[in-house]
């Protein structure tokens, strides 16, 4: 049975630019929690969980068959450091992390190479959003 959405998890998923269509990357999934009800609301979009546990990502697998099944979600293990999409992926409209060291500046040698890797696999006009803010607040990119 897939783990119940918090309400700090869902006050955040719900403070996401959402809509039909759209193209997510989620960065620290953990066990999916989060991807899981954002592929829900995507419609035809697709979200794209990455995470460095392959636990993490393994559980993420086990716990969301429905919505790998019908293409809605999709994981990878891999660190956000060597994070690159396959020639024929399209680009994602925004990607989050939610405690993710890398980002929230814990880990900033990281950041850099994590921020040009994400920048890599957005659209042009692509936002990255992070947690501690009123819930989110957006990583200036550029």
């Amino acid at each position: 049975m897939p783990h119940k959405i918090s309400p700090r998890l869902l006050e955040i998923v719900n403070a996401l630019p959402l809509k039909n269509g759209v193209r997510v990357l989620e960065i620290g999934c953990g066990t999916g929690v989060a991807a899981r009800e954002i592929a829900k609301r995507a419609g035809s979009g697709k979200v794209l969980a990455i995470d460095r546990s392959s636990k993490a990502i393994e559980q993420a697998t086990i716990l969301s068959q429905v919505e790998i099944n019908n293409g809605a979600l999709q994981f990878l293990q891999v660190k956000v450091e060597e994070l690159a999409l396959p020639e024929d992926e399209s680009p994602y409209d925004f990607a989050f992390a939610i405690r993710v060291g890398a980002m929230d500046g814990r880990h900033p040698e990281s950041g850099q190479t994590a921020i040009k890797n994400i920048k890599a696999v957005l659209k042009k006009d692509g936002k990255m959003y992070i947690d501690g803010g009123s819930p989110l607040k957006e990583v200036n990119l550029y």
